[in-house]
């Protein structure tokens, strides 16, 4: 499995993210990018297949939760879109997980990827007992998170790069781990709480980094990507 670097086009408008991608258009690389909430809600699912005409490999990143049902038919949905990944959050059980991954299967039995949200980047121990009465320590329920993710049949989780190790021993290397929570080492760490660097998240085992402002938000955001892939894919 190749490394890759995937850059949130966290924006609200298809001229913000346009804009941000014609950077790249004569660039030899074109960047895996992840399409978040944020945008598919502002420019719904025909900005899916306009990135996806560009070249771009696409991360849409909805997070569903729900009852399974619904889980099943919305997946139904997002796989005539044809993105090369989605997921869902971990927390709504194992039968919502299975249930996610037959939707998402088409007919001759192709699909993209998909993966779970074990605990956001931005909890914290601390936050998850008090907000969430979970009292276990938070690296035990994000690998019980993980193992019940892999027992459900899904190709892995989005987890802090801290985590990213821990949970290859825990379900296997082929098992994916994607993180966010990846800055420079120069760089500010936003809203997020449990942070590395690419260079960091490669050592410590990522298969896939989310990388946002850092990116997007850059003086020159081709450099910042081409930094970024150095450090974690060259």
């Amino acid at each position: 499995m190749g490394k890759d670097v995937i850059v949130a086009c966290d924006f609200s408008s298809k001229a913000d993210v346009m804009s941000f991608l014609d950077k790249f258009v004569n660039e030899g690389r074109k960047p895996f990018v992840k399409i978040g909430m944020e945008l598919f809600y502002a420019e719904g699912p025909q900005i899916v297949k306009e990135i996806k005409e560009r070249g771009h490999k696409i991360f849409l990143d909805l997070k569903l939760h729900d009852i399974p049902n619904t889980v099943k038919k919305s997946m139904a949905v997002l796989s005539n879109l044809d993105v090369d990944m989605t997921n869902l959050h971990a927390g709504g059980t194992i039968a919502m997980m299975e249930a996610a991954l037959e939707g998402l299967t088409r007919p001759d039995g192709t699909r993209p990827m998909l993966i779970a949200v074990t605990q956001l980047t931005s909890t914290s121990e601390e936050r998850m007992k008090t907000d969430l009465l979970i009292n276990e320590p938070i690296d035990k329920v994000v690998m019980h998170y993980a193992h019940n993710a892999k027992l459900a049949g899904l190709d892995g989780v989005v987890c802090s790069p801290l985590e990213a190790g821990k949970v290859h021993e825990t379900c296997g290397d082929g098992f994916v781990t994607v993180t966010p929570g990846v800055r420079f080492a120069d760089g500010d760490i936003g809203d997020q709480v449990r942070v590395m660097t690419p260079a960091e998240a490669k050592k410590i085992g990522s298969d896939y980094i989310v990388v946002g402002r850092p990116i997007t938000a850059a003086a020159d955001p081709v450099a910042a990507y081409n930094r970024c892939v150095a450090e974690f894919v060259d």
